[in-house]
């Protein structure tokens, strides 16, 4: 269900590097938040929008927070695998400066004191390359069908000693991802040559543990179910919890796909989508009280 927002989405464009970048901006001025949307692979940012069914909308509705659904370098992003082949990791694109970018935009427009970057797929390895990369920009991180590279796959700095910055990190993974496995390795041979990108990857658990080690959390995980709310999967949330620390949460929906967690329903092929825990509700958690 398409959520009310105050605005009308609005497409505008920034300059990055002398070439012009897209995006599509929905809220008003002005907010607390900026919520920056990082699509999967062969999508753009308002082709991502409907893909989800536009469930963060409803966080602009009361000024919580404005929402920028940034577009790709022709369909993709250049995040830090080091096994892709795509044209924005063959052109060196900044990504990352083109984050930095809409986010000193739109902190000045719209009063923004806060950042969270919420990305999917190949999205969500560019928000890996912001929490090594660019981490002071954000107040928050939520990484959605994507794990972390393995140490000779990634091209950062592949460390889970504790940061100087930690930051609230969500991780949302289906167990049953037909794309991005949930238990590591490499994606499947189709996947490879679709997305042009190979590598071998942590699982999702040990991506959560990665992160709750840069954020110095040594207590164990705890983890909770949530059950489905219109007859599919079951959710287990994991949670990374130590006092002082920035959590860290492992989102597992059980039987869940190469999806983002909404009551709108992604395609059969990649998929089933869960809605015990919306991915509205996910970074609504982040958000200021």
């Amino acid at each position: 269900m398409m959520s009310d927002y105050i605005v009308a989405p609005m497409t505008e464009s920034i300059a990055i590097g002398g070439a012009l970048r897209t995006f599509t901006l929905v809220g008003a001025a002005p907010a607390t938040t900026l919520i920056l949307v990082f699509h999967g692979s062969r999508q753009t940012g308002e082709a991502h929008r409907g893909f989800t069914g536009a469930p963060l909308d409803r966080l602009t509705g009361d000024g919580r927070a404005v929402i920028a659904y940034l577009d790709g370098y022709k369909g993709n992003w250049n995040d830090f695998r080091r096994h892709s082949s795509f044209p924005a990791r063959l052109e060196n694109v900044d990504d990352v400066a083109f984050a930095q970018a809409i986010a000193a935009r739109i902190t000045e427009s719209h009063g923004i004191s806060r950042v969270i970057a919420v990305g999917y797929s190949n999205g969500g390895q560019l928000v890996f390359r912001l929490l090594h990369e660019a981490a002071d920009l954000l107040s928050g991180a939520v990484a959605i069908a994507a794990t972390m590279p393995d140490r000779d796959g990634f091209l950062g700095e592949f460390s889970d000693a504790p940061v100087s910055d930690p930051i609230p990190v969500t991780i949302v993974a289906g167990d049953a991802d037909p794309v991005v496995p949930y238990a590591g390795g490499r994606m499947p041979w189709w996947a490879r040559k679709l997305f042009r990108v190979d590598g071998t990857a942590l699982s999702a658990p040990a991506t959560a543990a990665y992160f709750a080690g840069r954020n110095a959390i040594a207590a164990e995980p705890t983890a909770h179910d949530l059950p489905p709310r219109s007859g599919g999967s079951t959710t287990t949330v994991t949670e990374y919890r130590q006092d002082g620390r920035a959590p860290v949460t492992l989102v597992t929906v059980r039987g869940g796909g190469h999806t983002v967690p909404s009551h709108h329903p992604g395609p059969r092929l990649v998929g089933r989508t869960g809605d015990a825990l919306t991915i509205d509700e996910i970074v609504e958690q982040m958000l200021p009280s």
